[in-house]
């Protein structure tokens, strides 16, 4: 994945958590993105997006809770699970809006 299209779909990311989520704060950390319910306290962490070679990932702390009748969740851990995103397109196709909208209801 080239820079322009990683940035392009940090940028897309950034816009759709201040329009679902704006009660969020986000923090830099990891080389990332986390997204918390209160500035700086990592217990209240509702995920994050980080960029990676191939793709940008936006994860969800407790996404083993998340409804996913589509099955585009990623991950086999306790908790987390993720998203792969490989185009702005991925946000909107992927369901990006409403696993964040789910995950900031869990708290």
């Amino acid at each position: 994945m080239d820079e322009t299209t990683q940035a392009a779909i940090i940028d897309a990311l950034e816009e759709m958590v201040a329009e679902v989520a704006p009660e969020l704060h986000g923090r830099h950390m990891y080389g990332g993105q986390m997204l918390e319910h209160e500035p700086g306290v990592a217990a209240t962490a509702v995920g994050g997006y980080f960029g990676y070679k191939n793709h940008v990932s936006f994860e969800f702390s407790h996404g083993v809770q998340l409804l996913d009748p589509n099955g585009f969740l990623e991950g086999g851990g306790k908790a987390r699970r993720h998203l792969k995103l490989h185009s702005v397109a991925d946000i909107g196709a992927k369901d990006c809006a409403d696993f964040l909208a789910q995950a900031v209801a869990l708290g």
